[in-house]
């Protein structure tokens, strides 16, 4: 199952419309450390595939449109290989050379779960202040229902395949996320952050935090997710 007790490694890039930008983030990702490389197409327009498949990754077309959905392709079409398996998202707005950070706590024994915090500094384009309010918001309804002191939930995070599969996660739109930590905690899992970038997309328009009425629907289903599994 390992290699000289090194975990075996699948990053997930769910992406829609990607084009711009999927080829440098697939070219960015460690060879050394991932061991299967998936894209999942989303139902793009453009030549997000052609694009992902030509910088090396491995393409898996899923045409339910939903975040979850994306993400949870990705994890079906893995081999009974991999142990670990760590999501980021296909604009750029995540570092891929930074996957070592989000590793190391499990390789170490010291975590299942491990969640890459951004560092907001100052607002832009890609992540206005709506977004970042709303983001501080659903950390704080983790808080009060669940015990959970996080700072971020981010798209940028590992987890060990046997926890991720054992939590049944159901959502298939934005709530993903927000699911996979709470059933986390609620089973025990021992959950880290780790303080990752956020940077500028390379390319085309966010699909959630670039307009106030995207950060609102993908806001509410956060909470939707948070409250329900909170029952």
């Amino acid at each position: 199952m390992h290699d000289g007790g090194r975990p075996r490694v699948a990053l997930i890039i769910p992406a829609l419309d990607e084009e711009a930008a999927i080829g440098a983030v697939v070219r960015a990702v460690p060879a050394d450390l991932v061991q299967d490389l998936v894209v999942v197409d989303n139902g793009s327009a453009d030549r997000t595939a052609a694009a992902a498949q030509a910088a090396g990754a491995r393409v898996v077309v899923e045409p339910q449109r939903g975040y979850g959905a994306a993400c949870w392709a990705g994890v079906r079409a893995l081999g009974p290989e991999i142990t670990v398996v760590a999501f980021l998202d296909g604009d750029g707005s995540q570092d891929p050379a930074e996957l070592p950070r989000l590793l190391e706590p499990i390789e170490a024994g010291h975590a299942d779960l491990v969640l890459g915090v951004r560092r907001f500094d100052t607002p832009g384009a890609d992540h206005p202040r709506h977004a970042i309010l709303g983001t501080l918001a659903v950390a704080a309804v983790l808080r009060w229902r669940f015990g959970l002191v996080l700072r971020d939930i981010g798209p940028f995070r590992a987890i060990r395949r046997t926890a991720l599969l054992a939590l049944d996660l159901r959502d298939r739109s934005h709530g993903w996320p927000v699911e996979m930590v709470v059933k986390a905690a609620q089973r025990g899992l021992r959950i880290t952050e780790v303080e990752v970038a956020q940077r500028p997309r390379l390319g085309g328009r966010s699909k959630v935090a670039g307009t106030l009425s995207g950060s609102l629907r993908a806001g509410w289903r956060f909470l939707q997710v948070a409250l329900r599994e909170g029952r």
